[in-house]
């Protein structure tokens, strides 16, 4: 089930976040500091991604998405707003190199797994990614900063190395998203990383298969992992 679960590592220099019209466009180099470095990003895009505060929700048709399925998972919408500013800068259309999509940057396994059929459609990517970010909080004990790492680096990989697993481009993630939701610096995110991102009397989920044999999530009492 982990490698089902494992979401390819999406640095944040490494990001393509384009239409899938314009990939053919893109251009990665490697920069004088050995990093890679994407040119054609536009500027606005950019921006909204690595700004250094929570931005508001430059569509308003999806802030009452984003509220009702962080609420349907028992998430701050905060941390949700956080999450999707970091990973795509609200770019419906957003793809990465690693094949990450939508708003959410739900990887084609873990789409597939949360029965998202049309990951680019706001509503479908924001119910998988919300379930999905809901799961890790629940598989790592509620600690924020251990499910945030594996939303970049997969559960694996955190549970490897029995914590944030030490790549650079994790790290600056986890600061980075941590930072957005409290309202942090980023270099003391991490710090301050327990808080009130989840609410009170959330049933845990568990994974089943339903009628159609399917794998599904749900809270539902006796459900089996």
């Amino acid at each position: 089930m982990a490698n089902l679960w494992k979401r390819g590592t999406c640095a944040l220099a490494l990001c393509v976040l384009l239409a899938p019209q314009a990939r053919a466009e893109v251009k990665i180099v490697v920069g004088a500091n050995g990093r890679k470095v994407i040119f054609n990003e536009s500027v606005a895009q950019h921006a909204r991604r690595f700004a250094s505060h929570l931005l508001p929700v430059p569509d308003t048709d999806l802030e009452p998405l984003i509220v009702h399925y962080s609420e349907a998972r028992s998430l701050d919408p905060k941390l949700v707003r956080a999450v999707i500013q970091a990973e795509s800068g609200y770019n419906r259309k957003a793809l990465s190199n690693k094949g990450a999509m939508g708003l959410m940057q739900l990887m084609p396994e873990t789409a597939s797994l949360l029965n998202v059929r049309h990951p680019y459609d706001p509503e479908e990517n924001l119910r998988g990614g919300t379930a999905y970010l809901r799961a890790l909080i629940d598989r790592f004990a509620g600690r924020l900063e251990l499910a945030v790492a594996a939303y970049n680096a997969g559960p694996g990989a955190v549970e490897k190395h029995r914590g944030i697993p030490p790549y650079l481009e994790t790290r600056e993630y986890v600061r980075r998203v941590l930072a957005l939701f409290r309202g942090d610096e980023p270099s003391t995110a991490l710090s301050a990383s327990q808080g009130p991102a989840v609410m009170a009397g959330h049933r845990k989920p568990y994974i089943i298969r339903n009628s159609q044999n399917q794998i599904v999530i749900t809270t539902a009492i006796g459900g089996q992992r």
